[in-house]
């Protein structure tokens, strides 16, 4: 973290926040709310977590409106429109600098002499490049990664360590793309035949646009004909499976574990939450969300917001999630009626 000072109303104007306390209190770092001290600045973005205004030790909260009034003599709030994105931006203040990977080609390096390298690119240990790749400008092909045969990785992408991008498989410009990430495995197709299942030709490719980031050991599989496609601006947690002949709309967010069946087409701008499965073959409109867990087992017109295995809309799962109350007050009512009934034939 950077060796820096800000004081109150520096922080509000950057974060476009309103100060409730003393403009002139000073922070000298960011952290969580129960971890901060009286010289960090922290955030509570929702009203629910008032209790922790009072528990935390942090000089300056970030807070939304509904927090406004909580200030005390011995912290300064900031309000702010939006939370998250204010507290992103402060610590990016703090960040230290990334990294400076040396340019050129380690000595432990193999690349081909017909792949193509840009200008400014840093080839690291152990990277193997394949003929035909074409790296471009200022890319960056960290320790232990692997670019195949015809490959394309865009100017300014970075690659961490151990990425494999698969034969004729293409990756734009300044994405990140995290450790671990296999990009061009065959997608997974057997049919069965006299001997046993025969696997089916995976004879597609990758096609990832620009802005992409990709987290750690996540799968992208080529496409059984044409391309599986990860549009421009998509954001993809760890330890997602995406399957052949998927398309994925821009700036849509897939968290982790969450797993695509081949031939989805999923809008721009869905989140699909943790652990999420999609049906192969379906389509998922513009701006859904799925809830973490849910299982989607059919097309979702756009805006929809799903929860539930097989997935549904909110309001039809928290009525099935009623019912068996509903059935033992009905049954209580039954069973008062059949005893008021009894009396009365007694009578």
């Amino acid at each position: 973290m950077k060796n820096l000072t800000l004081n109150a109303a520096k922080i509000a104007e950057v974060v476009k926040g309103q100060i409730v306390g003393d403009p002139e209190r000073t922070i000298t770092g960011v952290s969580g709310i129960r971890e901060a001290k009286n010289t960090d600045l922290s955030f509570v973005g929702n009203k629910r977590y008032e209790k922790q205004l009072s528990e935390t030790a942090a000089g300056i909260i970030l807070v939304c409106a509904d927090l406004a009034k909580a200030a005390a003599d011995d912290r300064t709030l900031i309000v702010c429109e939006n939370v998250d994105y204010a507290f992103s931006v402060v610590v990016a203040m703090f960040a230290e600098e990334p990294p400076v990977w040396p340019v050129g080609i380690h000595p432990s390096a193999v690349v081909s002499p017909n792949a193509v390298i840009g200008q400014g690119v840093s080839i690291n240990a152990n990277a193997v490049i394949e003929d035909g790749a074409v790296i471009g400008d200022g890319a960056v092909i960290g320790a232990g990664c692997y670019i195949g045969h015809d490959a394309k990785v865009g100017a300014g992408t970075l690659l961490y360590p151990n990425v494999t991008i698969m034969f004729r498989c293409t990756v734009g410009r300044k994405c990140i793309i995290h450790p671990g990430v296999v990009i061009g495995g065959d997608g997974f197709g057997f049919i069965p035949g006299p001997q046993g299942l025969v696997k089916v030709p995976q004879t597609g490719y990758v096609q990832i646009d620009d802005d992409v980031e990709i987290g750690a050991n996540t799968t992208i599989d080529r496409a059984r004909f044409s391309k599986t496609w990860i549009k421009s601006n998509v954001k993809i947690d760890n330890l997602v499976q995406v399957a052949h002949n998927v398309v994925i709309g821009e700036s849509s967010i897939l968290v982790a574990q969450c797993a695509i069946a081949g031939s989805v087409e999923i809008g721009r701008g869905v989140i699909l939450a943790g652990k999420a499965g999609i049906n192969g073959h379906i389509t998922i409109g513009d701006g859904c969300q799925i809830a973490g867990t849910s299982s989607v087992i059919k097309s979702l017109p756009a805006g929809s917001v799903v929860v539930g295995s097989p997935a549904e809309t909110q309001r039809e799962f928290m009525g099935r999630l009623a019912l068996p109350s509903k059935v033992e007050k009905l049954k209580a009512r039954i069973e008062k009626l059949e005893a008021e009934l009894e009396k009365l034939s007694q009578n």
